[in-house]
């Protein structure tokens, strides 16, 4: 998702781990599965460019949130569907999004939905890893697809989009 989101303008996004109990996780420690943390990103947004609800509706178009503990091949409660709010307003659009999102899914939206505690940032090498590495088989597979289906297909149709 941090791709993704870096496409959208009045977006920061950091890519990092929450969720978890293990204090100041490192990377091989979250993908072998022993800090209860997923991989998340942080997204910072002005409310006066885009709306979290123009965020949500991005995430439930970009992102399975029906698998549980899975993401395309990568699997394990460290790659679960989740959400982290800060405020307790934002939880009731988060739901909202997901009543929402529900009824284009034939299977049951899975997100974990939960109070963040602690988010700790990726180490700088997972920054902005699309960018860095746009020929990374992965990238190339996983991760363009999503951009070219953001910019011709998802942009286009949001419904709270302030993007114009």
């Amino acid at each position: 998702m941090e791709a993704v989101y870096n496409q959208i303008e009045g977006l920061e996004v950091i890519s990092g781990y929450a969720g978890g109990s293990m204090k100041d996780p490192s990377y091989q420690e979250v993908c072998a599965g022993v800090t209860e943390h997923a991989e998340v990103v942080k997204v910072i947004f002005d409310p006066g460019v885009i709306t979290l609800r123009t965020i949500l509706d991005i995430f439930f178009q970009m992102h399975d949130p029906t698998t549980l503990n899975r993401q395309g091949n990568d699997i394990g409660t460290q790659y679960r569907s989740i959400i982290l709010y800060t405020l307790d307003n934002e939880k009731r659009v988060i739901l909202e999004a997901i009543r929402k999102a529900q009824k284009k899914w034939n299977e049951s939206i899975v997100t974990e939905v939960a109070k963040l505690e602690k988010f700790y940032k990726a180490e700088e090498h997972h920054q902005q890893y699309y960018k860095k590495n746009p020929n990374q088989g992965y990238c190339r597979v996983m991760i363009q697809p999503k951009i070219t289906k953001l910019k011709k297909i998802v942009l286009p149709k949001l419904e709270y989009s302030n993007l114009e």
